[in-house]
């Protein structure tokens, strides 16, 4: 029995040590409640959000009441952070001091957060949350992987912070890390009582967990979307012309050559177009350079193929012709949704690939830039009748194209999935009406138009979202989580920034 009165004992005393509260007596008699001060909450809530704001959406980040922001777009610091330490439980509940102003006149937004809290029991950060005049308290902003050291510890956003921060894509994400720590002892007020911690403190906490390369703390990941364009490889040997030898189809087309022609079926994602046309964008969809749009705000094609291919090493490269642009939030005839997308170009190599595009948003242009990564159901590439055709392609958004877009959807989402049909000889017949599943619902469709689309039609199945402010994403909105923050969002799943304007409504 001694035994198993001295383990809590030891275990709250170890924790006591590693989160300098010193000279705590602890009892096993009963449980008591510990002050603690003089902490400090680093957190950057998620860098591509942060690049975001400051970058396409020309905005700004304003630290006071003795918050501050780490160079060069760098965490926030809120500091003054007082609380207690449960010694039963070993629960930690602070707040801190300091408020975050977020704002960007550009795209419509400004929110404050203050009264930043974090508490190891509920494993959570939250803020109070001010905008359009209104303040919500205690939002919960991020999940938090506690560590007994509470360094660098894994966050993950809430369907709060997706609110907040602008985007249904957010609900889930990783964060960065979260680091709560007891400032120093040189800048704390000298006191004679004060137990040396550095040696218990080794002993009773574990090394930080890797949680910081994990939750998207800044990398080179962050890098602009120029570091991940990409090109097809002079040296690749389908580039070569043909060979005379086997056949990749027994119809007179060699195993690698040049591409003679073909399509690029591809929707972007359904929710984005139903968005654009009529959600709170009411916006418009406009092809151009051959391109076509399926009736019924459907999926796109894009033709004129070239490229090459190699069906013994199951390889392919090909770019396309056409452009789809996107207009919404139209104000005093500037739109605060313009987005551009071309040359789009599709590699494949054993069933994986990449998906890239020219994108201009704003008046601000990259090329190649890796909208997706690609995966097909297959490795080989089969001609049949001199014509390799991929259906039901799976497209997931990079974390290039994620940051390119400001983050509005996590790395990882899916995007419509993407169909193609390449000829491999001039002879070779493309079928009709190729194209890329629209969200499962089939190919892209037999019927398509040139042109623009807009005005208040639906798309099939496809609804707007709360109080018709943004189509589905595939993450729903609570109905009440809006408040007084109505429609904002960046619903791009087009992999570069779609800047949309946040609206007020009291």
């Amino acid at each position: 029995m001694a035994v198993n009165r001295r383990r809590p004992l030891a275990l709250a005393a170890a924790v006591a040590v590693a989160l300098g509260v010193g000279a705590l007596a602890v009892t096993s008699a009963s449980a008591a409640e510990a002050p603690l001060k003089d902490y400090e909450l680093t957190w950057g809530i998620k860098q591509s959000y942060r690049s975001y704001v400051t970058g396409m959406a020309a905005g700004s980040f304003t630290p006071a009441d003795g918050a501050t922001q780490a160079a060069g777009n760098g965490a926030f610091t809120f500091t003054d952070g007082s609380g207690t330490y449960d010694s039963g439980t070993h629960a930690v509940r602070l707040g801190f001091a300091g408020s975050l102003k977020i704002a960007s006149k550009l795209h419509g937004f400004e929110l404050t957060l203050s009264d930043v809290r974090f508490d190891s029991a509920a494993a959570k950060v939250t803020a109070d949350v001010t905008s359009g005049g209104t303040t919500r308290d205690d939002v919960p902003l991020a999940d938090v992987t506690v560590t007994r050291t509470m360094t660098d510890m894994e966050t993950r956003l809430t369907k709060e912070a997706a609110t907040v921060l602008g985007s249904a894509g957010y609900e889930g994400a990783a964060g960065d890390p979260l680091t709560v720590t007891q400032k120093p002892a040189a800048t704390q007020t000298p006191s004679p009582t004060a137990t040396p911690t550095s040696t218990a403190t080794n002993s009773a906490s574990p090394e930080p967990t890797s949680s910081a390369s994990a939750s998207g703390s800044p990398s080179s990941s962050a890098s602009p979307s120029a570091s991940v364009s990409s090109s097809p490889s002079p040296s690749d040997p389908a580039s070569q012309g043909a060979s005379p030898s086997a056949s990749a189809s027994g119809t007179g087309a060699a195993t690698r050559g040049e591409i003679a022609d073909g399509t690029l079926g591809w929707g972007v994602k359904q929710s984005f177009r139903t968005y654009v046309v009529d959600g709170a964008a009411k916006g418009k969809i406009t092809v151009s350079g051959g391109a076509a749009q399926a009736v019924g705000n459907g999926a796109f094609t894009f033709p004129d193929a070239t490229g090459a291919y190699d069906t013994d090493a199951d390889t392919l490269t090909a770019s396309f012709k056409g452009a789809v642009n996107f207009e919404g939030h139209e104000e005093n005839g500037s739109y605060g949704l313009d987005l551009t997308l071309s040359e789009l170009g599709v590699e494949l190599d054993g069933g994986s690939g990449k998906l890239t595009a020219d994108v201009e948003s704003l008046g601000e242009t990259s090329d190649d830039v890796v909208l997706a990564d690609l995966s097909a159901d297959t490795a080989d590439l089969t001609a049949t009748d001199d014509v390799i055709t991929l259906d039901g392609v799976t497209a997931r958004l990079t974390e290039a194209g994620a940051e390119a877009f400001g983050g509005f959807y996590a790395e990882g989402t899916e995007l419509d999935p993407v169909g193609l049909s390449v000829a491999l000889s001039d002879d070779a017949r493309l079928p009709d009406g190729d194209g890329g599943s629209d969200s499962g619902s089939g190919s892209g469709g037999s019927g398509t138009s040139s042109g623009t689309t807009g005005g208040a039609g639906t798309t099939g199945s496809t609804t707007g979202g709360v109080g018709g402010a943004l189509a589905s994403t595939g993450s729903e909105l609570p109905a009440g989580a809006l408040g007084a923050v109505a429609a904002v969002t960046v619903a791009a799943g087009a992999g570069a920034v779609v800047a949309m304007r946040r609206r007020q409504t009291v």
